[in-house]
């Protein structure tokens, strides 16, 4: 296992972590996926806070945030994602059912590497993971 190896899912939605997740095996990426519920909870796992202090996992290949989290909205995690050295480089792709211009827009004046609808058709979600996986995990090289 590399040191980029992790995918980080910040997903409230049991169904779509699931879903996320089948789509990811589907199109046979096997980096492991660690999963947390909330923003708050991202942010304690990124910045090793709270109960995540003395975690042994490596750091994730990239984050893949849902916008409508509990406790804290994905662009307020996306903000602090980039307000911090340690992360602020960290590949974070947005990955949510909403369509709306200003999400989208917000999402990238707070510097979002991709925007990504989340297909409702399980086929194209798992299209989408396998052009995921291929581009974020194997040919992007990251700045570290």
């Amino acid at each position: 296992m590399t040191k980029y190896s992790i995918i980080l899912l910040v997903e409230d939605n049991d169904d779509d972590a699931e879903l996320t997740r089948l789509a990811f095996s589907r199109a046979r990426v096997s980096n492991p996926i660690v999963r947390v519920r909330d923003g708050v909870e991202a942010l304690d796992w990124l910045l090793r806070r709270g109960s995540y202090t003395d975690r042994d996992d490596l750091e994730p290949a990239i984050v893949l945030l849902d916008l409508n989290l509990p406790k804290l909205s994905g662009i307020e995690v996306l903000k602090e994602i980039r307000a911090h050295e340690q992360t602020r480089r960290l590949p974070v792709v947005v990955l949510t059912s909403s369509d709306d211009e200003k999400d989208r827009l917000s999402a990238y004046d707070n510097f979002a590497n991709s925007y990504i609808r989340k297909p409702v058709d399980h086929e194209q979600f798992a299209n989408a993971a396998r052009e995921l996986g291929l581009y974020w995990l194997v040919l992007n090289v990251p700045p570290q």
